[in-house]
């Protein structure tokens, strides 16, 4: 491949630019537009079921329940031991949680103190929102409602009969702000008054008009419904918030499983489903729900995933649809096994969990919202933990997830501004727009790349996460006593795997300026095995500055990127690397790369130079991000482009020197010792596949397979033989002197 110097004349360098990253030019066929259908099944060989029992869920809860029982005070309530008082809805999700244990015949020992926290947070919901801690009532009405009939046969009669009285306070007595409160919140009234109304705690009559009020007149339906995928927007942080999504969205779900049926009942069933499964494609391949927004990167957050699928599954599974209900059966375990990398060990915190995604101590608030607290984020991972496991009914066969199979590109809706791309399990995550608009003081969402995680690899590495600073990073103009104008710069606290050039004497990320700049994705091809797209950054605003497209070539393997510039001006690839989480990772700067990992042999996440020339600044300060410290690496050249391979390894995975001295550039792409990556096709040593109507496997020069017209198609291979095959059409295949009918998506055996 012909590199430009920088010293080449600016027309030359243009010209090289607009010949493209390895022949971006071929069309795509529509897997693009609509993250609501994976129809290829095949992944490479060795995929297992997680084999994943309901009671390891009871086993989790039970020991978080137990760090919380002894926070409990003698009248029952959980106090927070940060801040030294019971905080919102601690205290009942606690005893549902408990609740749900003795139902399941375990917890016994937890008996008693759940009994008090029903019997305190009962007492206060009858006293109305001023006895409710921080006035959080709409939080009590489901956990409660359904506590009932957990505790039952464990209290006397009297006592279950006082419960059911309290209980049937009226909703405007608890819910603070009645009229007000038109976000997520009211979710959770809708969702409890419902219960309470199928428990003849409520009239139905009235249960069902606050809901449609709730549903037509306060905007809960055009949240939803107007929504590009019916992702549910919160309308409280610009971007919105993916986090907080989950809590309106789930909270809906909660109210169609319970068999709510009045006139709205089927539009709602209609959103919920929809997105939902466009969540599944927002899901990392290590079972993460996606970053952004405020109350990002909580651990809670994956639980409101797991227990959303797991509904869905159930739905699914009673519609007959096996292979979604699969589908979710499998994103659910991923979620749950995804938060035990945060589960504590340190004594007398051990079995509970940290609140936000790293090991820091938790009264150091690193991530954190004004409302998180150790109290309530606690209790919400047993809540719905409990409700994942009330929620898990039916044995469905696990089938593999979209996010462990790829094959898709797209964009949220851009109230959102987020696009994700995923081939073979291999997700990237791009933040088009970034938050310029201060959500309690803080950014929630840093423009550019924030997300590379890899299946069966640890996904924290990512990076998993980006960080912006609204208050610093830019720079200004000052007006001197004499009247002159001085630029004064604030250092830089913006930063995602993005762009960095030099302006005004300083080096601007593209993470620093989202009130100046956005994203636009151009996705070129998409096949379950091969993306790629372009992300194009340009200035929104008067400000004016560089244009900037990095394209990326994504396959289950590695990531290959190219940035470049339109404008001639020094500049760079930033890379955040995570080097502390509360606990120092082993990172290593070289020449030509940069790694970090947990150990010497566990996974490591690597960024590899492929340049001929390239020099790596390592002298800005480290950003702490709610994952951890991110320490800034600028990739430079002075070659017209920066070219970086993104490799996360696996433990016991090839080594990045021998992978680095294996690459090779080619007329249509690139060779690796995993792969052969082409215009249209990905040949590794298990997996292959492309679009056409013929594939060389072994790089003879000669077409070992062919198919009787163009069709997209996947290979599972065997000491490079083809040992199953799936086409997205009915098309007859040619191989080894044997002609095969196939039938769209159904894998076939091939002998």
């Amino acid at each position: 491949m012909i590199i430009a110097s920088l010293r080449f004349p600016i027309l030359h360098r243009i010209w090289l630019i607009l010949i493209g990253f390895l022949s971006f030019q071929v069309p795509n066929q529509g897997l693009a537009q609509e993250p609501q259908h994976l129809p290829f099944q095949l992944t490479a060989p060795g995929w297992e079921e997680s084999q994943l029992d309901k009671t390891e869920m009871l086993e989790v809860i039970a020991a978080t329940c137990q760090v919380m029982a002894r926070q409990q005070n003698e009248v029952g309530a959980i106090i927070d031991p940060y801040l030294d008082r019971e905080h919102q809805y601690a205290t009942p999700y606690f005893a549902f949680a408990v609740g749900i244990l003795l139902e399941a015949g375990v917890g016994l020992e937890l008996k008693e103190a759940g009994i008090q926290a029903m019997e305190h947070s009962t007492l206060n919901f009858s006293k109305g929102t001023k006895s409710i801690p921080d006035e959080h009532g709409e939080f009590f009405i489901s956990p409660l409602t359904h506590g009932l009939d957990l505790y039952k046969n464990h209290i006397p009669e009297e006592q279950y009969e006082e419960w059911k009285r309290r209980m049937e306070t009226p909703l405007a007595a608890v819910m603070q702000n009645f009229d007000g409160r038109i976000n997520n919140w009211r979710t959770y009234a809708m969702k409890g008054e419902w219960s309470r109304a199928m428990k003849g705690l409520s009239e139905k009559k009235y249960a069902t008009e606050f809901i449609e009020t709730a549903w037509n007149q306060y905007s809960q339906r055009i949240r939803i419904v107007n929504d590009r995928w019916n992702l549910y927007q919160d309308w409280s942080s610009d971007p919105q918030s993916l986090a907080v999504e989950a809590v309106g969205r789930g909270n809906l779900i909660g109210l169609a499983m319970e068999a709510y049926d009045g006139p709205s009942s089927g539009e709602m069933l209609s959103a919920v489903r929809r997105g939902t499964r466009t969540s599944l494609f927002m899901q990392a391949p290590d079972g993460q729900a996606p970053p952004n927004g405020r109350t990002d990167n909580h651990i809670f957050n994956d639980v409101l995933y797991q227990l959303a699928f797991e509904a869905m599954a159930e739905d699914a599974w009673k519609q007959g649809n096996e292979r979604l209900a699969g589908q979710y059966r499998r994103a659910a375990s991923l979620a749950f096994k995804s938060i035990l990398r945060w589960q504590r060990t340190d004594t007398p915190w051990i079995g509970s969990f940290f609140i936000t995604k790293n090991h820091f101590e938790p009264g150091e608030r690193i991530g954190y919202q004004p409302a998180s607290q150790w109290g309530n984020y606690t209790g919400a991972i047993v809540q719905h933990l409990a409700e994942a496991y009330l929620t898990r009914q039916s044995q469905i066969p696990e089938v593999p997830a979209p996010t462990e199979t790829g094959g898709y590109a797209f964009e949220t809706d851009d109230r959102f501004g987020a696009f994700f791309a995923n081939a073979g399990g291999f997700q990237v995550m791009v933040n088009l727009r970034g938050a310029s608009v201060p959500k309690y003081g803080l950014s929630w969402t840093p423009l550019g790349t924030v997300r590379m995680i890899k299946e069966g690899w640890d996904g924290r590495l990512g990076p998993a996460d980006g960080e912006h600073d609204l208050e610093r990073g830019q720079t200004v103009d000052l007006v001197t006593g004499s009247g002159d104008k001085v630029d004064k710069y604030r250092p830089q606290s913006g930063i995602s795997f993005g762009p960095e050039w030099m302006e005004k004497g300083h080096w601007v990320r593209i993470a620093d300026l989202p009130a100046n700049y956005q994203g636009e994705a151009e996705i070129h091809f998409v096949h379950p095995l091969l993306v790629k797209f372009t992300i194009h950054y340009s200035y929104v605003t008067g400000r004016g500055g560089p244009f900037f497209s990095q394209e990326f070539v994504l396959t289950p393997d590695l990531l290959v990127t190219r940035l470049k510039s339109a404008q001639e001006l020094p500049f760079g690839l930033t890379v955040p690397l995570l080097e502390n989480d509360g606990r120092s990772l082993q990172t290593n700067i070289s020449a030509d790369r940069a790694h970090t990992g947990y150990s010497t042999l566990g996974d490591r996440q690597y960024f590899i130079s492929l340049n001929e020339t390239v020099e790596l600044d390592t002298t800005a300060a480290s950003i702490q991000s709610t994952y951890g410290w991110l320490k800034p690496v600028r990739f430079e050249t002075p070659e017209a482009t920066v070219d970086l391979l993104v490799y996360p390894k696996r433990a016991g995975e090839m080594e990045a020197e021998r992978l680095k001295e294996g690459f090779r550039w080619t007329s249509g792409g690139f060779e690796t010792p995993f792969a052969r990556v082409g215009e249209n096709f990905y040949i590794g040593k298990e997996i292959a596949g492309g679009e056409g109507k013929s594939m060389d496997l072994d790089g003879d020069g000669e077409a070992e397979v062919s198919f009787n017209q163009s069709c997209f198609f996947v290979f599972q291979l065997e000491n490079g033989a083809i040992k199953r095959a799936e086409s997205d059409r009915a098309v007859e295949m040619n191989y080894n002197g044997k002609t095969y009918s196939l039938s769209p998506h159904q894998p076939i055996a091939v002998k």
